[in-house]
């Protein structure tokens, strides 16, 4: 029953984050910046932090599973978000490898992957065409916004998830060498 927690959580942020710009007040989303909800990547991050082992590959089936998703229901392209999420979160899974799992490491791979995730996503659309945006514009008007405001999900996210995740890794993967 364990086993479908992960895709359940991940489908119930898909949905979430159609609906979180309503959340947020008018006057930050009317003005300059554009925030935009990486909330599946963020769990991602934790479960490639605290979930998956150097040998086991969650987090990236998921990214890849759910970035497709993403791109079906939120997009006019497919791929996009399914080869950022993907490769950010081969690279959060690369990177966790050297680092141990705790607190700081998973605020800084957060940021880190939030921030390689949006970047990537930014240059498939500009090298298509479809986003003719300028890098310095792109980068202070939605770069950086969108990043710090997906660190505050992944720090509110943290008191409800990291023991949780760690507990079910010792539960689940005890011995398995599997996917």
């Amino acid at each position: 029953m364990k086993h479908l927690f992960f895709p359940l959580i991940l489908f119930l942020l898909t949905i979430l984050e159609g609906v979180a710009l309503e959340l947020l007040p008018s006057d930050l989303v009317m003005g300059n910046l554009m925030i935009v909800p990486h909330w599946v990547f963020a769990f991602l991050v934790y479960l490639a932090v605290f979930y998956d082992k150097d040998h086991t590959y969650h987090s990236i089936v998921y990214a890849l599973l759910f970035g497709l998703l993403i791109d079906v229901v939120y997009t006019g392209v497919l791929g996009v978000y399914m080869f950022s999420y993907g490769l950010a979160t081969y690279i959060i899974h690369g990177l966790k490898k050297i680092l141990h799992g705790n607190f700081y490491v998973l605020v800084l791979l957060g940021a880190v992957g939030v921030l390689l995730a949006d970047l990537f996503i930014y240059l498939i659309y500009t090298s298509v065409g479809l986003a003719n945006m300028v890098f310095e514009d792109y980068t202070f008007s939605r770069l950086i916004p969108t990043v710090l405001s997906n660190l505050v999900f992944i720090l509110l996210l943290y008191p409800f998830t990291a023991k949780r995740l760690a507990r079910w890794q010792r539960e689940q993967l005890t011995g398995n060498r599997t996917l």
